[in-house]
């Protein structure tokens, strides 16, 4: 059956996550109602990640399969960006190989965490606030052994049924701009929950509670109860799924903010 990979961005303040939910709204359904209305039949779409509830996507990568002709239907994405809500926006729907997977294809993903030392009504939903002004450079110092390990099991959600714990950090850096600090993050695979725990360890560094010696020896204890308290859900984004070129060439250029 023909394969369509669809490039997208949601704000998640407002959903359950991405994954479909017994209870609440998600970012899945809600795209999968939408498609169902257009193509006149039941649709069921596959992301490239599972986001948690409150994390947003600048950029997510999602495949479904369909019989119809979608070239039979102008301006698809237009047209499903229209009938979505407002915090969901649809860029592309791509025709790619029967075989190209949103998930299991993806190379690498990237991830920013955002957060701001004064209140600011404007990044409420969209960044986490912090009542200090975090050490950047040690943050940075902590954050660069990142690169150095590949067993993340310290900063892993217990019980989270991963076959492995095993990731490999290629990108891992704080950048300060006036009040807002954002924590870049790049990796083939990440597990769950592991941002958010790196990011909470790191602000305890940021702030003395931490050295980055212990860092250090928190990942090397691959043990999540050394490791801080995970940082809130609202200042996680993802920004980035790349593919090898054989599998999907991105259509739409990721906008920075």
């Amino acid at each position: 059956m023909p394969r369509y990979f669809i490039e997208l961005a949601y704000k998640g303040t407002n959903f359950c996550g991405w994954q479909r939910q017994a209870k609440g709204a998600s970012v899945q359904e809600e795209i999968e109602k939408a498609l169902s209305v257009i193509l006149r039949q039941p649709i069921t779409i596959t992301g490239a990640g599972r986001t948690d509830t409150g994390v947003h996507a600048r950029y997510m990568v999602a495949h479904f399969d369909t019989e119809s002709n979608l070239d039979e239907i102008p301006n698809l994405a237009e047209r499903l960006s229209g009938i979505l809500p407002f915090d969901i926006a649809i860029f592309s729907v791509t025709r790619v190989s029967d075989e190209a997977h949103s998930r299991f294809g993806a190379i690498s993903r990237r991830y920013e965490y955002k957060i701001i030392c004064r209140k600011d009504p404007f990044w409420n939903d969209l960044a986490a606030k912090v009542n200090f002004q975090p050490d950047v450079k040690a943050m940075n110092d902590a954050a660069a052994m990142l690169l150095t390990y590949e067993d993340f099991t310290s900063f892993c959600k217990l019980h989270g049924g991963n076959k492995t714990n095993i990731c490999r950090v290629k990108k891992a850096e704080w950048k300060r701009e006036g009040d807002l600090y954002t924590f870049t993050i790049e990796a083939d695979r990440f597990l769950r929950n592991m941002v958010r725990a790196i990011v909470g360890t790191l602000l305890d560094v940021g702030r003395g509670k931490l050295t980055v010696n212990d860092f250090r020896e928190i990942i090397e204890a691959r043990d999540r109860g050394r490791a801080s308290t995970s940082a809130p859900a609202r200042g996680l984004y993802l920004v980035d799924v790349a593919y090898p070129p054989e599998v999907f060439q991105r259509k739409t250029e990721i906008i920075p903010y």
